[in-house]
């Protein structure tokens, strides 16, 4: 498996700073929040985006997701929905990013409303993103928390430019255990994000194993069925500013996925 970290945790870091970062403590790649108010989003001039990609090969170091933040699962028209993922997109395919994040968002709507909102959206971005070398990943959050919530929107899909992101937190407060989720997830899995909270009550970003999440047993599901994708740590400092700075923990967190990975084995 290969690690990466999301710029969450760095919201406002130049590009160049953040590839030094990921390449300087051994980390494969970066999922790259997209934001207005970040130093990436899809506002982005052609030589802005060239500049961006050419940062991160310079490091070595791989640009794995454009993390956007499209609500496919939330009430209203369908067509702001599919513009913000068609760039979103785009922006992918031009920073050579293999995913783009989007969220469910269907709070407020009934189980089957949701899961038909969220289904049709997919299904018209899916093959956008094939034709764009990309997936477009839903993420286990908001209504759709559990990886079985989010299996039964992509069931109905049903086509590959379409896939799960497993954001371990998220199916753990749904009262999923790791060997629930990856099974239902498997087949569409694209990656997942790990990270560490203290309790249910309080999830201010932990360093990781410093708190209850089951990063252990998620990564031994994983070895055991010989998945061999990416893992992203999320440390979501932009919406905890109280919480310690990401740089000085990525060594530690490196180190902590290794020995986990090592004693999977």
């Amino acid at each position: 498996m290969r690690l990466a970290f999301s710029t969450l945790g760095v919201p406002e870091l130049p590009v160049e700073q953040v590839a030094r970062l990921a390449a300087d403590n051994g980390f494969h790649g970066v999922e790259l929040r997209a934001s207005p108010e970040g130093p990436v989003h899809t506002g982005l001039s052609a030589d802005e985006r060239a500049d961006v990609a050419a940062e991160f090969g310079k490091a070595g170091v791989e640009i794995l997701t454009v993390a956007g933040y499209a609500k496919v699962a939330a009430a209203g028209d369908d067509g702001p929905v599919l513009d913000e993922i068609g760039a979103a997109l785009t922006l992918a395919h031009d920073l050579g990013a293999s995913f783009v994040r989007v969220f469910p968002g269907g709070a407020g709507l009934g189980t089957d409303e949701a899961d038909a909102l969220a289904a049709r959206r997919l299904a018209a971005a899916a093959p956008v993103a094939e034709d764009l070398g990309v997936r477009v990943l839903l993420e286990t959050h908001d209504s759709h928390r559990g990886g079985a919530d989010v299996a039964r929107v992509l069931g109905r899909v049903g086509h590959r430019g379409a896939g799960a992101l497993w954001d371990v937190m998220h199916t753990w407060l749904a009262g999923e255990q790791p060997s629930a989720s990856y099974p239902a997830l498997a087949p569409y899995l694209g990656y997942l994000q790990v990270k560490d909270i203290a309790s249910a009550a309080d999830t201010t970003p932990l360093p990781l194993g410093a708190g209850v999440l089951p990063l252990a047993e998620t990564v031994e599901v994983l070895s055991r069925a010989d998945w061999d994708g990416w893992l992203c740590w999320e440390y979501e400092k932009r919406w905890y500013p109280q919480a310690a700075d990401l740089p000085e923990l990525l060594g530690p967190a490196r180190e902590h996925l290794t020995r986990l990975l090592t004693e999977s084995a």
